[in-house]
């Protein structure tokens, strides 16, 4: 709306200024009278007139009174100039001199010219200036990167081993095409890079081309569809005649979902300009002229809103997943944004990576960007593994905000809140070691308390969610405990615990009164691209003992937090003694502390190099997507929430 009425404003300023123009002009001719013959003589002879100016047979001048005139007179007349001097009237003669044609036409049409002028050069500024102006709607806006000039490899791509080998063969084909056709065989026509953001989608992509050494053009899903109906469908056509011209070459189409989008869930019906636009597409990967020569690489994050007709066999051949980076993948990466900074050579990327579970390469780029950050305001020289874990707290937990004013009564519930979510998750079985807990509040919270995953997760047991609804529990129970009232500190956890007991009864089948079944079907709009409801295929009945069996799970891990923290409330008060004290306290503390204080029950271990305060243990996970493949803990922080207690 706001481009609207800036649009508009500038268009009334135009006409404005036309209108005035053709005013002035106007005015000009408009304020000269033109007087007969006789009528200049008896001006002349009353010395009504001031000045002549005589050109050929065309006399102007001005009135006494200034105003402009205008006439015509006989050369036969010899009498003129001495009737002129006689009135002692001002004369000027100029050379005969007529106005040219086309002296005129340029006058009569110069506003409406000026107004077609400004009109192309306001045209041009929303076309961004390029070449062809106006005329340009249809021309591709792709960016060629010429052969020779990616200095992007495979070398500069780690950990996504698997995707980099099922794209060799695409480089081998641009390399020597002969090697396929003269067995028979024919080269993907597309290939489908799919992955979560930050996974180096964009970066393979050039990264094929820099090692095949072709034309590489790269454009935005979005660069195709503009204002103007049929626009997008003329882009296409003009990137592959110039992808065509340029074989063998690579086209890049980034974020294609843009355009890519399944048909017929649009506001628009078949007219949509989007649609149209994907229908061109469609045509120009496998239609009646042949592309050799042009591989089309798209990427994007959501593959499943993809209509069907771009993933058939002749289009997009192959869909290749860009995963999120294992330890060993993890490793490689840091190694890489390690050799472009200033890293400190005791640095033991090996460690730092089993810290950074579930980052993509993005993450890792940034963390090492905001350690050298960290390492350029404090002064130092070089990037140690002090100021990587700084850099990771920072990322995963938010910034210390130690400015924050507590008071003292909080400060003491969040380190018994904290204290059970980490005692809770120290005596139950089958959980993932404690990393780290803090009472410093960090972001949204008051306190955390992080836990480590030691080898990555692909699925996760029903024990091991029934312990992490456990450990959810923790803090409010100390909370009760302790002081005898809950507050509203636990009210994130509440929520977690919530959700992931309903997701063990409706998605996963592991309730036993409920047994193996799904209940509730999402339903998706693909023109949305997200999930907005929810949909009942069950009854009313169902739905009752839905709500029982996940109440059931939650009052089960309830009793058994209570059980856990009533039985070891010794160890859970040392523990909240030591974090108001020292603030934040790691594995080696917890385990100190449980043997102190109960040596027979918990005897000396060995301590872990992962247990270190200093040491980059692995930390907190994020909440589990719905897919339930997922790497990722469904255990997210378990930190205090401080919504609610900030004032």
């Amino acid at each position: 709306m706001n481009t609207f009425y800036k649009n508009l404003s500038m268009w009334l300023v135009i006409g404005l200024t036309m209108i005035l123009l053709f005013n002035i002009f106007n005015k000009q001719q408009s304020n000269t009278s033109t007087l007969t013959y006789s009528q200049f003589i008896a001006s002349v002879e009353s010395k009504s007139i001031s000045r002549v100016n005589i050109n050929g047979d065309t006399i102007t001048g001005a009135l006494k009174d200034g105003k402009p005139f205008k006439t015509i007179y006989p050369s036969t007349d010899s009498e003129l100039i001495p009737t002129l001097r006689k009135a002692e009237v001002d004369i000027t003669v100029q050379e005969n001199q007529k106005e040219s044609w086309l002296m005129t036409v340029f006058v009569s049409w110069f506003p409406m010219l000026l107004l077609i002028g400004v009109w192309i050069f306001f045209m041009r500024q929303m076309q961004g200036g390029g070449k062809g102006g106006a005329l340009s709607f249809g021309k591709n806006r792709a960016r060629l990167m010429e052969r020779g000039k990616n200095k992007v490899t495979f070398e500069d791509v780690a950990g996504i081993d698997e995707a980099k080998e099922e794209l060799e063969e695409i480089i081998d084909f641009l390399k020597d095409p002969q090697k396929f056709t003269k067995l028979g065989g024919r080269i993907p026509k597309g290939v489908l890079l799919a992955g979560s953001p930050g996974t180096g989608k964009t970066l393979l992509a050039k990264a094929i081309a820099g090692e095949a050494d072709v034309p590489f053009f790269t454009i935005s899903g979005s660069d195709f569809v503009e204002m103007f109906v049929g626009v997008g469908a003329s882009r296409v056509r003009d990137l592959f005649t110039q992808g065509k011209k340029n074989a063998p070459c690579i086209i890049f189409i980034d974020e294609i979902d843009a355009v890519g989008r399944h048909r017929g869930a649009g506001l628009g019906g078949g007219h949509d300009e989007r649609e149209q636009t994907l229908n061109q597409l469609l045509v120009e990967m496998d239609g009646f002229e042949s592309s050799e020569g042009v591989i089309i690489v798209a990427a994007t994050n959501r593959p499943d809103v993809l209509d069907p007709a771009l993933l058939r066999p002749g289009r997009f051949d192959r869909q290749v997943v860009v995963p999120v980076p294992d330890v060993g993948g993890r490793k490689k990466i840091l190694e890489i944004y390690g050799k472009k900074t200033k890293m400190a050579p005791n640095v033991d990327m090996e460690v730092l990576a089993r810290g950074t579970p579930g980052f993509s390469g993005a993450d890792l780029e940034n963390l090492v960007n905001e350690a050298a950050l960290m390492a350029a305001r404090t002064g130092a020289v070089e990037i140690t593994l002090e100021l990587l874990e700084r850099a990771k707290d920072k990322i995963m937990m938010g910034a210390e905000r130690r400015s924050m004013i507590i008071t003292e009564k909080e400060k003491e519930v969040t380190a018994y809140h904290e204290g059970g979510h980490a005692l809770v998750a120290r005596l139950l079985p089958d959980t993932d070691p404690i990393h780290k807990v803090t009472i410093i509040p960090r972001g949204r919270a008051l306190g955390l308390t992080m836990q480590l995953p030691i080898d990555e997760k692909y699925t996760h047991s029903k024990k091991f969610l029934e312990n992490t609804i456990c450990i959810l529990f923790g803090g409010r129970i100390a909370e009760q405990l302790i002081f005898g009232e809950i507050t509203t500190g636990a009210g994130n956890d509440l929520e977690r615990a919530t959700d992931l007991a309903r997701r063990m009864v409706c998605e996963w089948g592991m309730s036993e009164e409920l047994g193996p079944l799904t209940y509730g079907k999402k339903e998706e709009q693909i023109f949305l691209g997200r999930e907005i409801a929810q949909h009942r295929d069950f009854s009313e009945e169902t739905a009752r003992q839905i709500d029982i069996a996940v109440k059931k799970i939650i009052y089960q891990a309830k009793d058994t937090a209570i059980a856990l923290l009533e039985e070891n409330k010794d160890i859970l008060a040392r523990m909240a003694e030591e974090l108001l004290e020292r603030e934040t306290i790691v594995l080696a503390d917890i385990e100190r502390i449980m043997t102190e204080l109960h040596p027979e029950r918990f005897p000396q271990k060995e301590p872990k190099a992962a247990s270190s305060s200093t040491g980059p243990d692995l930390p907190e996970q994020p909440d589990m997507p719905a897919d339930t493949t997922a790497v990722q803990n469904p255990l997210p922080e378990t930190g205090k929430d401080g919504l609610t207690e900030v004032p």
